[in-house]
């Protein structure tokens, strides 16, 4: 579209198409007009002739568009004229007030970039840029239409000050907000906040559009002074509840004043909740001020100011209906107790009548799980942080932690019980399937979970018992009512995973021998249920209730076993031997927990580990961590055979099978397992059905393979040494499967089957090599494939060079076989493996990137794309050189 003959008719034309056409080819080529004009010398000319003379919004939009992408360049504008664009948008809106919103919008945005750009250029002895806060003046001194507009100036002169442009040097950018912080943002928050007493003070007419429109921008404007990045340390917004809002030291006397915290709650409760959430997110940074702004007593002030509100809000709770009201208050709650201390709370005269205020507000919240979800995370925030805060309360007021946080748990637990019934009868979004979430609020509640934990573990128990009882019912029962069924697992599925999180507790929360001897109580039932369940496989089973187990197992394992104990234990003085007991403890506790040596800590983690195993002896014959691990490796044992075509419940056994086999102590251990024996001696798909190619299994199951292979060969690694017929002994499938793939190749037969067996086999490698950190054993590993199977994968790479799913496992091995981990690539002097290996990882490259094949054709786009060998004719002709898709990094030839 040439620009010589772009009339105002044609410019509209250009305008329809590029903002509300639906037709694809006419938006690209008026993208293209678009970057012509902007570089054209009539630029300038043509916005003017569409912002005077243009008939749609959509052409004014176009040329604000263009002003803002001119005045954008690297290269800036003369002075002059920037200044008289400036100038002519200003009088522009002034005098047409009425524009569409988000012309004024982009309108603007042109005079905040000008002003941010031109913030240090002098002329004639003055800053010509900063007089914009002047012109400012004058709007608000106009009438509704004009008092908005010059709001909207300001809010995006802030937002824009504010903003990072990665494009252009970072230390300019600090260099103009640090200026701007100093010079003019104070100035600008006083003004917004006089303009909402201002309307406050007079009678708020909430049927006035024009009213709450005002209301809405100047709080918004309060709220760009507040997000401002006053220290340059640009947070990251994904940490919202760690956020600290570093207020200059020349604004303290705004906040010293009592007003300033009325104004915005009064404003909460004057205002309809599209505008009083704005004020609650205001009253959210107020809260987030950081603490050395004032001294001790002003800061308890300040807290007790902040203390009434919450009451205030918490007594008239009708606002807090509103999904956007309730999420900023719960953001509200959670700040105050990341920026003052529990000490300091309990010091307010309010805090009790608070206190309770809020546990019945969270109590509520709880109950009415499908309400907000997302907004629960604040609350236990606030909850697990108070908990956790109660050790270190030096205050002789009491902080009532005793006596909620158990109700808070309480009502946690059975909403999450009660919900389950309301999912399966109306067919709603289980909870339980967004794990993410489970998670990081069963983390939350872990820690509040462990105060007053008797309450807590006489409710667990309880109702263990009855639900476990009503399932066994259930299953014995000849009419089985799939509803009643679907209930009861979920209500067992949550109350494994809540044992679970209380157990996980330990670790964050100080315990005492009775919370100990609970915790296997708890335990003890769980472990019953996994009786239970695998029993009755492969018939009945629920996924649900499998991946809370493997939940609580992998919290049992970080809190009881192994060296963990070891590692969080405090030594502790035991009773001395004879002295009032009649029993000799330390010799008992040795007697059934042998350790060497008589270190106190390892008495204490003996005596801990007896008080838990106690009643788990009793009733499952379970008497030390060592039957644990039994029980753990059946259970991955039984999972691996059962739920092969379950990848979620494959996934997390395998993870669990990893961490596992991550610390030595444990190892050694595992490996006297008759389970891990068997695993070790029986690694194919006849006993694991995950190992299998059938078609039935997703590609991307596969993955599962890296990580089963990874760990199986550090549990093999434990007593290897040097031993090849043993390792020979455990590649003996991984050989029978290269061999069926090598006579099939010989064979052209079944090339789907081939292809799948192989990308198998690469991620079955890559989990053994990954696991290979020593010389000797890498070297085992690269004599088993060299010189009979590395040539197979050459073949693999030559065939299915253009799919995806089969190269890229076998690149991957290759990569992970070329990484020097733990310096195990460096080869004797007299070995030649550097040079094969080299030899072998730069033929597949080439094999991978210089194929004699025809061209692929990509089937999806109906299109032909250049194949390997068309592609390396192109690139030689061009010059340009191949980058390789593996890095030799730390191959040492010989």
């Amino acid at each position: 579209m040439a620009l010589h003959f772009q009339s105002l008719a044609e410019l509209e034309a250009l305008c329809t198409h590029l903002y509300i056409g639906t037709d694809l080819t006419q938006r690209i080529e008026a993208e293209k007009a678009l970057l012509e004009l902007i570089d054209s010398p009539e630029c300038l000319s043509k916005c003017q002739l569409l912002l005077e003379q243009g008939t749609t919004s959509y052409a004014q939009l176009l040329a604000a568009t263009c002003l803002s992408k001119l005045v954008s360049r690297v290269s800036p504008l003369p002075v002059e004229q920037r200044i008289d664009i400036r100038n002519y948008i200003l009088n522009y809106v002034a005098s047409q007030p009425k524009l569409a919103p988000f012309v004024i919008q982009a309108l603007i945005q042109v005079i905040a970039k000008i002003t941010k750009s031109g913030w240090f250029e002098v002329q004639k002895d003055r800053f010509v840029f900063r007089e914009i806060i002047a012109d400012v003046k004058t709007f608000l001194q106009g009438a509704m239409e004009h008092c908005i507009i010059g709001v909207i100036i300001l809010s995006e002169l802030t937002q824009e000050m504010n903003l990072v442009d990665y494009s252009r040097p970072s230390a300019k950018h600090r260099k103009i907000a640090t200026s701007f912080r100093d010079t003019s943002l104070k100035d600008i928050l006083v003004l917004a906040c006089s303009l909402l007493k201002e309307i406050l003070a007079k009678p708020l007419n909430l049927q006035d559009q024009d009213q709450q429109n005002l209301v809405m921008q100047v709080l918004k404007l309060v709220l760009n002074c507040l997000n401002f990045d006053f220290i340059g340390s640009s947070a990251d917004e994904s940490a919202d509840d760690l956020c600290t809002v570093q207020i200059p030291t020349t604004w303290r006397a705004i906040f010293l004043e009592p007003e300033t915290l009325d104004l915005f709650f009064n404003l909460y409760h004057s205002l309809p909740p599209l505008l009083s959430q704005l004020a609650l997110s205001c009253l959210v940074q107020f809260a987030s001020t950081r603490r050395s702004l004032f001294s001790s007593p002003e800061r308890a002030k300040y807290l007790g100011n902040l203390i009434k509100g919450v009451k205030r809000i918490l007594e008239n709770p009708q606002g807090l209906s509103d999904p956007g009201n309730y999420h900023e208050f719960c953001r509200f709650l959670a700040r105050l107790k990341t920026n003052y201390q529990l000490g300091e709370l309990v010091m307010v005269k309010e805090y009790p009548e608070v206190i309770r205020l809020i546990a019945n507000f969270t109590i509520t919240s709880l109950q009415h799980w499908e309400f907000a979800p997302n907004s629960v995370h604040y609350l236990l925030t606030l909850w697990q942080r108070m908990v956790a805060s109660v050790p270190f309360v030096k205050s002789t007021e009491p902080h009532l932690l005793d006596t909620y946080a158990p109700e808070i748990t309480k009502a946690f637990i059975t909403s999450r019980l009660e919900s389950v019934a309301v999912v399966v009868r109306d067919n709603l979004d289980d909870p339980l399937d967004d794990t993410t979430t489970v998670f990081q609020q069963l983390e939350q509640l872990c820690t509040v979970s462990r105060c007053e934990y008797e309450k807590t573990c006489t409710l667990l128990v309880q109702l263990f018992d009855q639900n476990a009882q009503n399932y066994q019912k259930l299953l014995h029962s000849a009419s089985r009512v799939t509803v009643d069924m679907a209930i009861q697992e979920g209500r067992l599925a949550w109350l494994v995973y809540l044992v679970g999180t209380v157990v996980g507790g330990r670790l964050t929360y100080t315990s005492t021998d009775e919370h100990d001897a609970m915790d296997g109580e708890l335990s003890c039932r769980v472990f019953q249920l996994i009786s239970l369940m695998d029993t009755g496989l492969p018939q009945c089973s629920n996924e649900k209730i499998e991946l809370a187990i493997l939940w609580f197992l992998d919290q049992f394992r970080k809190t009881y076993v192994g060296d963990q104990l070891q590692r969080t234990s405090k030594p502790v003085s035991l009773p001395c031997p004879g002295k009032n007991t009649g029993v000799d403890c330390h010799v008992l506790l040795q007697g059934i927990f042998p350790t060497q040596g008589s270190n106190p800590g390892l008495l204490h983690c003996r005596l801990i580990l007896y008080q838990v195993y106690a009643r788990m002896s009793e009733v499952l014959g379970i008497t030390d961590d060592n039957h644990v691990l039994e029980t753990f490796m059946t259970k991955i044992v039984t999972n691996l055979k059962y739920w092969g075509r379950c990848e979620p419940v494959i996934s997390r056994t395998l993870q669990f099978l990893n961490d596992l086999s991550v610390g030595y102590i444990l190892l050694k251990k595992l490996v006297k397992i008759d389970a891990v024996k068997f695993m070790l001696k029986n690694h194919t798909s006849e006993h694991f059905p995950f190992l299998g190619i059938s078609g039935s299994y997703s590609l991307s199951d596969f993955r599962c393979r890296t990580a089963f292979y990874t760990a199986l060969t550090r549990l093999l690694m434990v007593d290897l040494g040097e031993d090849e017929d043993e390792f020979e002994n455990f590649m003996l499938p991984l050989t029978v499967s290269f061999e069926t793939v090598l006579q099939i190749f010989n064979n052209n037969f079944k090339q789907e089957d081939v292809k799948r067996m192989l990308i198998g086999l690469a991620r079955d490698l890559r989990g053994i090599a990954f696991a290979l950190n020593t010389k000797t054993s890498y070297t085992m590993l690269f004599d088993w494939m060299y010189p009979t199977y590395l040539p197979i994968l050459q073949r693999a790479i030559e065939q299915w060079y253009g799919e995806p799913a089969c190269t890229t496992p076998i690149l991957k091995l290759m990569a992970e076989l070329m990484q020097n981990r733990s310096q195990r690539l460096n080869f004797d002097v007299s070995s030649p493996n550097g040079i094969l290996l080299f030899r072998e990882a730069s033929k597949m490259i080439c094999t991978y990137a210089i194929s004699e094949t025809e061209p692929v054709v990509l089937s999806t786009l109906g299109m032909s794309h250049p194949g390997p060998h068309e592609l390396h004719h192109q690139l030689r002709s061009s010059c340009t050189p191949v980058c390789p898709h593996i890095h030799l990094r730390g191959t040492h030839c010989s």
